[in-house]
């Protein structure tokens, strides 16, 4: 196995560290955006549909693990959020997704997709309205976390500028 496939799982720490310590200080109303979704992503369009798949779940029981969330809920969104963005890796579009707002827009369904089964499977009070559900703990969590990949995608263009 080469050094870039094991990357991201080094990278992975980190970034959990920071998503656990630091991003909820930046959060709206107890909504926070998903940097760990943003890094997945990103490796799935990357080195393909498997690859993310399989990322995915690794990075979902590990999240599960180390933050105690119910085992295997984490894992399940993860891998089904990385298989839906490694589905836009193709050799001729990989550069196109990347570095273009397009990757903006596959996280933000990522996002959706892997908050609906998130919620789903980690809501336990059977009183609330499905969709108040599904708009507190879905959307508003997608829409910040595109809004803050749009700003890492910034990044780059700025350095070739300079």
């Amino acid at each position: 196995m080469r050094f870039n496939q094991v990357l991201p799982i080094i990278i992975f720490f980190p970034v959990l560290l920071f998503q656990i310590t630091v991003i909820p200080l930046i959060s709206i109303n107890g909504i926070i955006p998903d940097l760990i979704l943003i890094l997945l992503v990103y490796y799935s369009i990357s080195y393909g549909q498997v690859y993310g798949t399989v990322l995915g779940a690794s990075y979902g029981f590990l999240f599960d693990l180390i933050t105690g969330t119910l085992l295997g809920s984490m894992m399940l969104s993860k891998t089904i959020a990385g298989f839906i963005a490694g589905y836009y890796s193709a050799e001729t579009r990989r550069e196109k997704f990347l570095n273009t707002y397009a990757l903006t827009f596959i996280v933000l369904l990522c996002a959706v997709i892997d908050s609906v089964i998130f919620s789903f499977f980690s809501a336990v009070d059977f009183n609330t309205n499905i969709f108040k559900l599904f708009f507190d703990q879905a959307l508003l969590p997608a829409l910040y976390t595109g809004v803050v990949s749009t700003i890492i995608i910034l990044f780059p263009y700025r350095r070739s500028f300079n």
